[in-house]
């Protein structure tokens, strides 16, 4: 049989299982049919645990580099190349015909597999002799997949806002069931929870070791309270500039009055999770008890995995380059996250009492600045990061600071040297294309120090996963809903914010007046949200779903003057190619990108090519 594509909203890999590589990866096979893929339990596990390949994941290629999505938004640039997805999404240009971020087709898809799954699995044949076993295991599995269908809802959800809902397998042949209209974002927001809630009881609390990446107890409820944190939001908690999105048949899509009782539950579901017994990560000091939780495969606060093979390929493209790291460092930290980090007093250095400094320079010990447990003696660090909130050392890597793998014990030094890297720069332009740091850091998170990229051969390999879920996430999830639904902090929010902030030895909340009040205390949940989840994948959304885009989304993005013009080094008077005159103008911020963000970016267009085919679908505002 010929494969078959049709590009419409959820039926374009609905083919007949044909090329099983290419939809279910059930056996290496192509004269495996559908009736042979469910006619035995083996083939059908295989469905499953293809539909778990498709979660969502921080990281790109199989693991070896930090979720693009970092440089869509005022994290980071990427500078690798032109004509990025991420550069596409900076200078707003891209559109319903052109969205590197979208995955209408590809969800839909996915969500048409689950749909099949449910459908088939419970008809499997079972041999006799594992029938006790089965009795058990196929009820998980229709739980495991109503999660993961629910997943897949959500990941339409948070991009687009009102979409079809679809819970069984329509026939493609059928011309008559490619018409469907867009649910509401309440039907879809309800249908997530509920399915989470159900199955949340026939998933186990735990899987063993060997199954760890399943969902699970803790996974379901996350995803609820994930789905309802979204759901209370500003972007979807009655906006009215969404009141002109209506299906044909004049059927709201977003609802246009503010339900306060959307952050109880958001709270309520958040509380679930938090009630479970999973706890956060600690380790020997501040620096550690972050850093170390994304390169280790730890299962006390990630709540759900997905689980990447062993790679030091992260490191190869993160760590500084040439020297003795070897790094490509394709992202370039901004300005604007470095700024966001406050001073380990818990004020932010905008405040003119909170200490901060740029002038001069310090030398010092540092317990865990390098990677390791020890205490590292750093030289010539500028005052400004100084006493700065320990998350800031376990995530950025600025010039002089240290690495542990470092073949020779040097610091990162990343203004400019007219020399080059024969003269020890890592923020030396490449030959032959491509360039490194731009903006004066790079990416330290999520890299193991254990990685020496200069011993390739030698060097062990990384273990880490991405989190799809882990605890920090709830506490402030809860946090930021008690304080919206009450109109300001409570005891309870604070304490869940300063659980997170004691883990890295920061101080508790209220330190300032502001953090007493609902705007104020909105503010250091966004910032918290902002410095505990750097470079993993929750900034690009969170900023929408605050309606905050516009801001930071949007005009110049800064980074240090690592590329100073020939005038600039003249002008200090001293030898233009010198370390001296790199470092005398490299301690200002230089614009480094103008980006563009309209209000029509906060929802993304539903494709064309759906449209096309699919005549009830209606587009969001703006496009």
């Amino acid at each position: 049989m010929k494969k078959k594509y049709i590009k419409i909203l959820f039926l374009a890999a609905a083919t007949q299982f044909v090329s099983c590589k290419k939809y279910l990866d059930v056996v290496p096979s192509e004269l495996v049919t559908e009736d042979k893929v469910w006619a035995n339990i083996n083939s059908a596990n295989n469905v499953l645990a293809h539909l778990y390949s498709k979660l969502p994941t921080g990281f790109g290629n199989n693991g070896e580099y930090i979720s693009d999505e970092a440089c869509a938004t005022d994290e980071a640039i990427f500078h690798w190349y032109a004509g990025s997805g991420p550069e596409q999404y900076n200078l707003g240009a891209w559109n319903a015909g052109n969205n590197p971020y979208g995955n209408w087709e590809v969800r839909y898809q996915d969500i048409r597999k689950a749909n099949i799954f449910l459908e088939k699995i419970e008809s499997v044949p079972i041999p006799a002799e594992q029938s006790s076993k089965y009795a058990v295991l196929i009820p998980q599995y229709v739980a495991e997949a109503r999660f993961l269908r629910a997943m897949f809802y959500f990941e339409l959800f948070k991009r687009y806002g009102a979409v079809p809902l679809i819970t069984r397998s329509l026939d493609y042949t059928d011309q008559s069931q490619y018409s469907v209209s867009r649910n509401s974002t309440d039907e879809i927001v309800n249908f997530i929870v509920s399915e989470c809630n159900e199955v949340a009881g026939k998933l186990p609390d735990h899987h063993p070791d060997g199954e760890l990446g399943r969902a699970n107890k803790g996974a379901a409820l996350a995803l609820a309270a994930r789905t309802l944190l979204y759901a209370a939001s500003p972007l979807f908690n009655g906006n009215t500039k969404y009141a002109s999105i209506v299906n044909k048949d004049g059927k709201a899509l977003f609802s246009q009055t503010y339900n306060r009782d959307k952050w109880l539950r958001a709270a309520e579901a958040a509380k679930k999770v938090l009630d479970l017994d999973y706890k956060l990560y600690t380790s020997t000091d501040p620096i550690n008890s972050y850093e170390k939780l994304f390169y280790t495969r730890e299962w006390q606060e990630t709540i759900l995995p997905y689980n990447h093979p062993n790679t030091k390929m992260m490191e190869q493209y993160h760590l500084p380059y040439g020297g003795a790291f070897r790094g490509w460092s394709h992202y370039s930290p901004l300005e604007e996250l470095i700024s966001s980090y406050e001073m380990k007093n818990g004020k932010p250095i905008t405040d003119p009492t909170s200490g901060y400094t740029e002038t001069g320079t310090w030398t010092g010990a540092m317990v865990g600045a390098d990677g390791t447990t020890n205490s590292v003696t750093l030289t010539n660090i500028s005052n400004r990061y100084k006493d700065r909130d320990p998350r800031f050392y376990a995530t950025i890597s600025y010039q002089n600071s240290m690495w542990a793998a470092a073949r020779t014990r040097v610091p990162i030094r990343l203004a400019w040297w007219g020399n080059g890297q024969a003269n020890g720069s890592n923020g030396w332009p490449m030959q032959g294309g491509g360039t490194t740091s731009i903006s004066g850091y790079t990416v330290r998170k999520w890299l193991d120090p254990a990685v020496d990229i200069g011993n390739w051969n030698t060097s062990p390999e990384a273990r880490r996963n991405y989190p799809i879920f882990r605890l920090a996430e709830f506490y402030l999830a809860y946090a930021e809903a008690l304080n919206e639904y009450n109109g300001k902090p409570t005891p309870e929010a604070y304490q869940a914010i300063n659980t997170v902030r004691a883990r890295v030895a920061m101080p508790a909340l209220p330190i300032l007046a502001a953090d007493q009040t609902l705007e104020g205390f909105r503010k250091r949940v966004q910032n918290e949200n902002r410095v505990e989840f750097a470079f993993e994948a929750h900034r690009f959304w969170d900023v929408r779903r605050w309606l905050i885009a516009e801001t930071v989304n949007s005009g110049p993005v800064h980074g240090l003057n690592s590329r100073p013009m020939s005038e600039e080094l003249r002008a200090t008077g001293l030898d233009i190619n010198s370390q001296e005159a790199g470092l005398a103008v490299f301690y200002k911020a230089v614009p480094l990108q103008t980006r563009v963000f309209q209000y029509r970016h906060y929802l993304m267009p539903i494709p064309i090519s759906e449209m096309d085919v699919n005549r009830e679908l209606v587009q969001n505002y703006g496009w």
